[in-house]
């Protein structure tokens, strides 16, 4: 059991499935956009900025923590939903006095969005990984412009492949997140053709995927219920995975690649394109053992 320090998050946090042992440092509260009509992460918060000295205050209770059990973190988390959309002088700061009490940090990661990530110059974002901000989780969910202007991500196909080319330019690793089902029926086809190729010509790092519920309380939720979003049945999503996965040109040998989300019906895992064949030949099985009209049910913990 990873062990937590005694901060007083403000709740809820999340993180990315590979930040489970990384320390979790609220930067921002809550998320600048919170339009996103699937996702309800935020919704209980209004987004605002912490000030340094509070962050300072969270740093240092860690700090005592695990100086105590003499093993300081390696990895560190800034939440909460795009704490790259910070001002720089707050960022630095930040920055600057992680890598004052933990000097061997590894890495630094944050989640970013498309449109903090163009609004930010590039000297200013290598200013970030050069002080160990080096990894950034982009959740594209689709390379569709009608699908994401459908759930209201606030940025089209376009603004995320800049944004893609230019983080990975300037020193940081690139991890895309994509939804399995997020277009519904109806827009599938060209949520998976635009998605693999804004996928092949990104090129992230690492690449995931998730899979899309109409989470209660949520706009995408309203539309379901109202049938202006007909869900896919867990054959589907499984067949929309195949398909990006299978048409995606990629321009390098070693994206790693998971779909081990508790949202996702089967873990799968791998090296793009290396472990291309594989991949398919396991999710081709899976697609031929599911049942027709079966949806998948949203996890508890999720």
């Amino acid at each position: 059991m990873f062990a937590v320090p005694p901060i007083n998050y403000e709740q809820p946090v999340f993180r990315p499935p590979s930040e489970w042992k990384s320390l979790l440092i609220q930067v921002t509260i809550g998320c600048s956009n919170n339009k996103c009509t699937y996702c309800d992460m935020y919704r209980s918060k209004s987004y605002r900025e912490r000030s340094f000295e509070d962050i300072k205050r969270d740093l240092d209770k860690a700090y005592l923590f695990y100086k105590d059990l003499n093993k300081l973190p390696d990895k560190i988390f800034l939440c909460d939903g795009d704490a790259l959309g910070a001002p720089m002088p707050l960022l630095l700061s930040v920055l600057d006095y992680i890598n004052e009490l933990f000097p061997n940090t590894r890495r630094i990661g944050v989640y970013a969005t498309a449109e903090n990530i163009l609004k930010k110059t590039r000297q200013q974002l290598i200013q970030l990984s050069e002080k160990k901000l080096t990894i950034a989780y982009l959740g594209l969910e689709s390379g569709d412009d009608k699908v994401l202007h459908m759930i209201v991500k606030g940025n089209n196909a376009s603004d995320m492949e800049e944004a893609s080319i230019k983080i990975k330019e300037c020193g940081f690793k690139l991890s895309t997140i994509a939804m399995l089902g997020v277009g519904g029926k109806k827009y599938s086809s060209q949520h998976v053709k635009n998605t693999a190729k804004l996928l092949g010509s990104t090129s992230p790092q690492f690449f995931s995927f998730l899979t899309t519920f109409a989470v209660p309380g949520t706009p995408y939720h309203t539309m379901v219920e109202r049938n202006l979003i007909e869900p896919l049945t867990s054959k589907e999503l499984l067949q929309e995975m195949y398909d990006i996965i299978k048409l995606a040109k990629l321009k390098t040998n070693s994206i790693i690649f998971r779909a081990n989300h508790v949202s996702n019906l089967y873990p799968i895992a791998g090296v793009l394109p290396k472990d291309r064949v594989k991949i398919l030949n396991e999710l081709k099985q899976w697609i031929s053992e599911t049942p027709e009209d079966v949806y998948p049910k949203r996890p508890i913990n999720m």
